[in-house]
């Protein structure tokens, strides 16, 4: 392969779209205004974590083959609840005191093989297992491997129509409740409220650039065996050759960052213990040729237009070796509980767990 390379499968897709090509490095996400390829953005943009653009140089389409998914549960997690019990207490802190509506605090979980397997054999099976999310596999010489199953979009759409949705709040599935999706969960007062921070500052995002917008919801939707409160964000953008602007808007959103923005961004990058990278990032094709489509009934993808697919990098791990880094993060408010939010990253992290059980299980 070429120095850098991209794997990535839109939701209910029956196919991939694998692309190799060199690396642009940029400082800023207002510097992908005009430019085409697949991005891959970190949490904090750095010299040493910049945003990397991969300009194709081939491109293929690949059907997919029918795979059965892993039974086994998921294994236990490496990493000690020490580090995340002294960033809670300090995250929550700053909530009890009045410093912040919202912050989001994430923490990463190492599980080691005995021998690696094929990053390609993850993506296949994250495939298989998670028809509904956004799967992508990634490698720059910048980033790293990085692979993530995420159902969360920043930034969907081509020529005038796009959308963005607001996604916060989590609740596991269990029992009978796995058979649906997640019609007769009962949200909190407290995940209720999480969502609707997140969805009220994507429509003063809006608002900055386009007068035409709709949002719709909120409702349940589900990822893996998780389930989330979800607003859809509908909107015309007179010309698109300053999506990386808009894109300095949005990201990071407080669903993975916190409000006030810029306050909580800050806190975070200095009082978490393990540094995020290209988790919380975004990733995905930007101004690209249409190809893989998915489900089109929300907007049409003529592929006459090039076409924007860019998710927020959610429930990723970050392949080095036989080493798998897993990361995950929750919404904080004032009356969250630390063994609740503790459990909810678990949950989280049981994504990429199922890919590794079935090289042991």
């Amino acid at each position: 392969m070429s120095s850098a390379f991209a794997l990535y499968r839109l939701p209910h897709a029956d196919r991939y779209v694998r692309l190799e090509g060199k690396t642009q490095e940029f400082s800023s996400c207002a510097l992908l205004n005009g430019r085409s390829g697949f991005v891959i953005a970190p949490f904090q943009v750095t010299s040493g974590q910049p945003v990397v653009l991969i300009e194709p140089e081939r491109v293929e389409e690949v059907v997919l083959s029918s795979q059965s998914s892993p039974s086994s549960p998921s294994s236990p997690s490496s990493q000690s609840g020490g580090s995340y019990h002294i960033d809670f207490s300090n995250f929550h802190a700053q909530l009890c005191q009045g410093t912040f509506r919202k912050i989001v605090l994430a923490r990463c979980a190492d599980e080691m093989q005995a021998s690696p397997v094929e990053p390609e054999e993850l993506f296949l099976r994250a495939c298989s297992l998670y028809p509904r999310m956004f799967i992508a596999l990634v490698y720059t010489p910048q980033s790293g491997m990085w692979l993530t199953a995420t159902p969360e979009i920043l930034l969907d759409g081509e020529g005038e129509r796009w959308r963005t949705i607001a996604l916060a709040g989590t609740m596991k599935l269990e029992g009978s409740q796995l058979q649906g999706e997640g019609e007769t969960v009962t949200w909190s007062t407290k995940n209720i409220e999480e969502q609707r921070i997140v969805a009220t500052y994507i429509a003063e995002c809006l608002e900055h650039f386009t007068d035409d917008f709709t949002e719709e919801g909120p409702r349940t939707v589900r990822a893996a065996n998780l389930v989330h409160l979800r607003s859809d964000f509908t909107f015309t953008l007179p010309a698109n050759d300053h999506l990386g602007d808009l894109l300095l808007a949005l990201h990071p959103t407080p669903a993975v960052c916190g409000l006030p923005k810029r306050e909580a961004f800050d806190f975070i990058v200095h009082n978490e213990h393990t540094p995020r990278r290209y988790y919380s990032g975004f990733m995905g094709p930007l101004n690209m040729e249409s190809s893989g489509e998915a489900d089109s009934s929300l907007i049409p993808h003529p592929s006459s237009l090039k076409s924007t697919h860019l998710y927020v990098s959610l429930r990723c791990m970050n392949i080095d070796g036989n080493r798998y880094h897993l990361y995950a993060g929750g919404g904080l408010l004032k009356d969250s509980v630390e063994e609740q939010e503790w459990q909810e990253t678990e949950a989280k992290l049981e994504t990429m767990r199922r890919l590794l059980d079935r090289i042991t299980g």
